[in-house]
């Protein structure tokens, strides 16, 4: 994939610039703010946004004050072990995590819609696959379906719509949900391929 030569746009908000896709070596030279921890340990979520921008497949856009890095999303290719890796033409929206202290400034949105203007969106699949696990229901003082329902307008904002499936790690619990964009520039094949994958009997080794 490339998407190292598109260099976005910045956006200013308030006191926020959004920038992206970011290089490794940028993100290396701004600090992480320490209430970005939902995933992991501030500093283990810098390093990672640092070796997602460096990989191939991986995009990566910020908002950040000064120096510092307030929010983030980024998008990679499916992990090796889901169904959704045996489809060439799927993106995944890997993390999007924005720190409590600016949660009111609309920064999801705003990192969502200026990833959205990346042409490469609108040649692939984007898929994000939520666990409630992972969700900040202390900080936000959202119940677990209030939550879901922030999420989904969050990404339906850019087009995602939620999308049935029988994949097993989604299915473990019911507040799970599987969220979709079909670019429109995605073959019809690679759309009959992916309402194929949609539902193969449970099993990620059904699907050839």
């Amino acid at each position: 994939m490339d998407n190292k030569d598109y260099t976005g746009s910045k956006i200013p908000s308030a006191q926020l610039v959004y920038e992206g896709p970011v290089q490794p070596e940028y993100i290396s030279q701004l600090e992480m703010s320490p209430d970005l921890h939902v995933f992991r340990e501030p500093h283990k979520q810098h390093q990672a946004l640092v070796d997602i921008a460096a990989s191939s497949d991986g995009i990566v856009y910020i908002a950040r004050h000064q120096n510092i890095i307030v929010g983030y999303v980024t998008f990679h290719n499916p992990d090796q072990y889901s169904r959704w890796c045996k489809h060439d033409n799927i993106l995944e929206l890997g993390a999007i995590e924005v720190s409590p202290a600016w949660r009111k400034h609309k920064v999801g949105k705003n990192l969502m819609k200026l990833a959205f203007t990346n042409p490469i969106m609108d040649e692939k699949i984007v898929i994000t696959i939520e666990f409630c696990w992972h969700w900040d229901l202390e900080n936000t003082g959202l119940d677990i379906w209030q939550y879901q329902k922030m999420l989904s307008n969050l990404f339906g904002s850019v087009g995602l719509v939620r999308v049935p499936t029988d994949d097993p790690e989604i299915l473990e619990h019911i507040a799970n949900v599987m969220m979709a964009r079909v670019g429109p520039r995605v073959s019809e094949e690679d759309v009959k391929k992916f309402e194929e994958m949609k539902f193969c009997g449970g099993s990620i080794f059904n699907y050839k």
